[in-house]
């Protein structure tokens, strides 16, 4: 599929260009935003967690690869991969989160060295599916939304603080060097996840999501936002939820260096809420500017060679 507009019953660029979406400021934040964070946080990290290592089928030159799962809140069974470097010391820590897709695999072409590498699949998606739990997008991004307690991006960030805690207790070498490295969906939640967890020193968010709640539920888009858009038609009171899970104010937050790839045009993932967050941040932060997102377009081999080694350059300061 090309980047066309015509392929769409609405422009994906929503009629901006890079200027004005440099412009785009997140809404305020709740009075209670600070504290209804951290009153979560400390209790994860007061919650004890252990990272279950088991061999896998998959193998690979350069990493041991081990299917890996931990609790987390709900005492919910996490899973995912786990590599390890076969020619390096293990240095650095990185947690990578998935889209909305999920994850089949782990990824073995990485911007990092000498990592322990943590692939994890969000609470009810992938290796981590739950009764009760649709592993539906549209779905699953309704999952428990009128309630701001128990709403299901709750249980995902919570999933990066626990990753966490399970890694830097199985390899307590990389505290201080752990960075966090997310995609669209993983992109958005590990932004809300990052912003309260200081045992990140880095992270990288690719078309992230869940900038920018109030703006996000009024551009027509595909995928997730769709889904939620749908619900919000009979249930007006969604932005009484939706106000503690924005991935723009969360960035307001954030005290480590950023690094963002932000598209120009994107149907899935509207770009003023993924430039909502990018603005929103005040600590160090690099912008890398893709034509499109969760789209093909002529020269997005290019662009993601180019983000691959500018990412490489990022996590070689961690």
């Amino acid at each position: 599929m090309q980047k066309n507009h015509d392929e769409y019953a609405f422009d994906p660029s929503y009629g901006h260009t890079l200027k004005t979406l440099l412009h785009i400021a997140a809404p305020p934040e709740p009075h209670d935003y600070c504290d209804f964070w951290q009153t979560k946080y400390q209790a994860v990290v007061a919650t004890p967690t252990q990272l279950i290592r088991t061999a896998s089928t998959l193998t690979h030159a350069d990493y041991y690869v081990e299917d890996i799962a931990f609790t987390s809140s709900n005492q919910a069974l996490i899973g995912g991969w786990l590599l390890t470097p076969k020619h390096q010391p293990i240095t650095k820590g990185v947690i990578v989160g998935h889209g909305y897709g999920g994850r089949d695999a782990p990824d073995f072409n990485l911007p990092f060295t000498n990592a322990a590498v943590l692939f994890l699949c969000f609470y009810g998606l992938s290796r981590s599916r739950c009764a009760g739990v649709s592993d539906n997008p549209a779905f699953h991004v309704i999952h428990d939304i009128d309630d701001p307690e128990r709403y299901i991006l709750r249980h995902c960030i919570e999933d990066i603080w626990f990753g966490a805690s399970a890694l830097i207790q199985e390899f307590p070498q990389i505290a201080g060097h752990l960075a966090y490295s997310g995609i669209s969906f993983g992109g958005g939640v590990g932004a809300m996840a990052v912003a309260w967890d200081n045992r990140f020193q880095r992270a990288a968010f690719n078309v992230p999501s869940f900038g920018n709640q109030a703006l996000r539920l009024t551009l027509p888009t595909t995928g997730s936002g769709a889904a939620v858009q749908m619900y919000y038609r009979n249930h007006r009171n969604l932005m009484a939820t939706l106000q503690y899970y924005d991935a723009a104010l969360a960035a307001k937050h954030i005290k480590q260096d950023l690094h963002l790839a932000l598209a120009l045009f994107d149907p899935v993932v509207a770009p003023p809420g993924q430039f909502s967050i990018h603005n929103a941040a005040q600590n160090t932060k690099r912008l890398f500017v893709l034509d499109a997102g969760h789209v093909d377009y002529p020269e997005k081999n290019l662009q993601e060679t180019q983000l691959f080694a500018e990412l490489t350059l990022f996590f070689k300061g961690l």
